[in-house]
């Protein structure tokens, strides 16, 4: 794999995203909506124009959905050879990349805390540098991006 800024020589060793339950409200979202735009056809039961009003509803509540999946999407770690990459997709039109050197991580830890974090298998990866603290949060199987992020740091070092 490729992906934009990659260095000379470097080689990607990992890549990984946040667990999928975060684009949970996209799809509460869709259905909430989705709900509401029956609330016309209720009110005026014989009216056939009420599945045009409950199709716009429906729709607004698709783009709600579509919009949370592509924030889901968009952004991603990359872990190199040399340095662990974060984008995230922050709108339509606003992203942010954060480059860590593996040579600047001092410590490693990560976490499963709570019901739903233990049942969907999501946790937070904490990577603690001289220069502060970077919190990876809801990492879909987090024991398993913990070892290969340690198992690459320590070929670095």
């Amino acid at each position: 794999m490729e992906f934009e800024g990659q260095r000379e020589g470097e080689e990607v060793k990992y890549v990984f995203r946040r667990h999928f339950v975060t684009t949970i409200r996209g799809w509460l979202w869709l259905i909430v909506v989705t709900a509401l735009g029956f609330v016309p056809s209720l009110i005026w039961p014989n009216n056939s124009d009420m599945f045009w009003v409950w199709l716009v509803f429906f729709a607004v509540g698709l783009m709600g959905a579509v919009y949370s999946w592509m924030l889901w999407y968009f952004s991603f770690y990359i872990v190199t050879s040399e340095r662990l990459r974060q984008t995230r997709q922050k709108g339509f039109f606003q992203k942010s990349v954060v480059d860590l050197e593996l040579k600047d991580i001092k410590n490693m830890s990560y976490g499963v805390h709570g019901l739903f974090a233990t049942i969907f298998n999501y946790g937070a990866i904490l990577i603690q540098t001289e220069a502060g603290d970077l919190v990876l949060s809801m990492v879909s199987h987090p024991e398993t991006v913990y070892n290969e992020l340690e198992n690459t740091w320590h070929e670095k070092r």
